[in-house]
């Protein structure tokens, strides 16, 4: 299986389906999210986005889906090629699948040998060894800071820059040893997963295309239409909780004469919805998993 879906009641739930309702998945996948959304559709329409060609294989002979295979950062401009001006909901599950994971030579998992790659879209001239062999220290240390929060960054760049200057670093076992003398004793796994999360994040640029794509949904949303989308690490959920909350990426709430907040959206949930114990024995991916829910004004 492609991946088990996190939170898939709540999130489809949170959509508020109508029959005859259009929605859009921007994160299509394994498309479980998406088979629940078109069981609830009898004359409505989904769209379902992802710029991974294995999702291509998912796709389902449904009449009322159409598949994009894009970036979700150009969600406004394929959805008005595809003739939809405005929709009734936009669901996003920002988390790597589980198939990603489990392919070796995608190089996303600490647990497998394979190239340090770690492109969503293969098309993208960025790769994770790339930024490894060729970033200076200080901006290494910098992006494992930011995207990592390691503690211990610019100890970790400094290892990095020191064992290419002996030979490439082009896969990751060899980045593994590159920083095994600064993995911390019983939490080599969490360091070892935050490295690789802010490698990933720097190769696919996912914090500016998720500011992207959370600044077009305003506008694609017609009234009452919810915006639900499920993060898995704090520097997605924070941005996520500061648009919902006021409409731009720094949180700063805009409020007119009367003292009205002025963001587009009403938070249907005040706090991130998460896992059930349930869920999490059952689905380990789902213990980070924080969903938001929001609806147009």
């Amino acid at each position: 299986m492609y991946h088990l879906p996190v939170l898939l009641n709540e999130s489809i739930n949170g959509l508020n389906i109508k029959p005859d309702g259009l929605y859009v998945d921007v994160t299509y996948g394994g498309g479980g999210h998406s088979a629940e959304i078109l069981k609830k559709l009898e004359s409505g329409h989904l769209y379902g986005f992802d710029q991974d060609k294995d999702a291509e294989a998912n796709i389902p002979d449904d009449e009322h889906f159409t598949f994009i295979p894009q970036n979700f950062k150009y969600l406004k401009n394929f959805l008005s090629l595809y003739g939809a001006k405005k929709v009734d909901g936009i669901f996003a599950d920002l988390g790597v699948s589980s198939h990603q994971f489990d392919v070796a030579d995608k190089g996303f998992s600490t647990r497998f040998e394979g190239r340090l790659d770690m492109r969503m879209d293969q098309n993208n001239p960025m790769s994770a060894s790339l930024i490894v062999n060729s970033y200076s220290e200080e901006n290494l240390a910098v992006i494992l800071a930011n995207y990592g929060e390691l503690q211990n960054a610019r100890r970790m760049a400094k290892s990095i820059v020191f064992a290419r200057n002996i030979k490439p670093i082009n896969t990751t076992f060899e980045l593994k040893e590159a920083i095994k003398s600064l993995l911390p004793k019983f939490k080599e796994n969490k360091v070892l997963a935050q490295l690789f999360q802010a490698l990933r994040i720097e190769v696919n640029q996912e914090m500016q295309v998720l500011e992207a794509f959370l600044s077009q949904c305003a506008d694609l949303l017609n009234p009452g239409g919810r915006l639900v989308v499920l993060s898995y690490h704090s520097l997605e959920d924070r941005m996520v909780k500061n648009f919902l909350r006021s409409g731009n990426v720094k949180g700063e709430i805009e409020k007119d004469f009367f003292g009205n907040n002025l963001s587009p959206y009403e938070l249907i949930s005040r706090k991130a919805i998460v896992a059930s114990d349930d869920e999490i024995s059952r689905n380990s991916r789902s213990r980070s998993a924080r969903l938001r829910i929001a609806e147009r004004k």
